[in-house]
């Protein structure tokens, strides 16, 4: 059985940074390229950054280039999320995804406000 546990989420001021983790269970973790979305009330769920299986090949949405930051631990099955310079516009439940898959994880609550 698939299993996505995410945390790290939480309230934070404009500008400031959180990292977002991910555990991953009941998959050959290092065999997946692994993804981050989030979804804002109102609206659809977005892709945000995927990184590949070996951890070189990364891609973000225009949107959080430059300031997001995705990794992983294959030793640890855990995929990360690191989030600076956060703006009102990053608030969201955010979600990791194992590409191609159609677990989710219940998400973390990413709260950008002063």
């Amino acid at each position: 059985q698939v299993q996505l546990v995410e945390s790290g989420g939480g309230l934070v001021q404009p500008g400031g940074s959180r990292r977002l983790s991910c555990a991953a269970a009941g998959i050959i973790f290092s065999r997946n390229d692994m993804e981050w979305y989030r979804q804002s009330p109102g609206k659809e769920r977005e892709f945000v950054a995927r990184i590949s299986r070996s951890g070189i090949n990364k891609y973000y949405v225009d949107s959080v280039k430059g300031r997001f930051t995705i990794s992983r631990n294959n030793a640890k099955n855990t995929v990360y999320l690191q989030m600076n310079s956060l703006k009102p516009d990053d608030t969201a439940v955010y979600y990791c995804h194992i590409r191609g898959d159609y677990n989710w994880g219940q998400g973390t609550q990413v709260a950008v406000s002063s």
